[in-house]
């Protein structure tokens, strides 16, 4: 997801989630009923380890425009899905085991952690700053296909909306791997959901299952999230549209060791 502001400062974790009182069609946990079973003995791993994501070549990149950018982003994400083994949004951590009964908070606190970097203040009505023209209502008071018609409405600028500053292909891609409609709200809850299922593509179940070292799990966030550092130090887009990493890797390997200890 682009990156918000070069200058957000990072906040501490919260383990606070998602607001009370919403209707009972938009209620979703980030653990569902299948997350404290056991796995049956032929369970195979989540996802595999995946091999480096490979990217647009880069040219020039300071200037580069912001439509590259998100081209970039989408194509590094892309690639990261296509290792997913197309497991559904709602179902995330069903074959994890009972040594990783720590997953659903280490979630949470993940994803406090990204919108920490992405969103600021904002938060799930966050859209990207380099939009010269916003969308006319609050992202969380529209509808998916209210979004998409701002987008197509608005060409040439940056799309990067809501809590985890989705870009439009991979929001159109994971609205439809999750089965939600253009007729549902971009809510906190549905904007969490969505989420999880780029976490999920990035290693999160194999991480919390000891199949994938914590520091290749953050290096597949740090392709997803651009404020995000990889081991370099730098953003995974660094430069591009004036991208850098928000985090040092040794605050960000810090916050995640406390997730996914050893």
């Amino acid at each position: 997801m682009a990156h918000r502001n070069s200058a957000l400062a990072f906040t501490a974790l919260s383990f606070s989630f998602l607001a009370t009182g919403l209707g009972a069609s938009e209620q979703f946990s980030i653990v569902s009923e299948q997350f404290f079973q056991k796995g049956g003995g032929d369970r195979r791993p989540v996802l595999a380890i995946p091999a480096k994501a490979e990217i647009i070549p880069r040219t020039s990149t300071e200037t580069r425009a912001q439509p590259d950018l998100e081209a970039e982003m989408e194509a590094v994400q892309a690639n990261l899905a296509s290792l997913f083994r197309g497991r559904s949004g709602t179902s995330m951590f069903r074959d994890v085991t009972r040594r990783s009964i720590v997953g659903g908070d280490a979630a949470r606190r993940l994803m406090q952690l990204i919108a920490s970097a992405e969103a600021g203040k904002a938060q799930y009505d966050a859209v990207q700053y380099a939009a010269t023209i916003r969308p006319s209502k609050l992202p969380t008071h529209m509808t998916i296909g209210e979004i998409y018609k701002w987008i197509d409405d608005t060409p040439g600028q940056q799309h990067a909306i809501g809590r985890y500053q989705f870009i439009p292909a991979t929001l159109k891609r994971l609205v439809k791997h999750v089965g939600a409609n253009r007729s549902d709200r971009f809510s906190p809850q549905l904007q969490d959901r969505l989420a999880q299922q780029l976490l999920e593509e990035a290693g999160f179940s194999a991480t919390v299952a000891g199949d994938m070292s914590r520091h290749d799990f953050m290096n597949n966030l740090a392709k997803i999230w651009a404020g995000l550092p990889t081991s370099s130090g730098k953003s995974y887009y660094h430069g591009l549209a004036g991208n850098k990493a928000v985090l040092s890797w040794a605050k960000f390997d810090k916050e995640m060791a406390q997730l996914f200890p050893g």
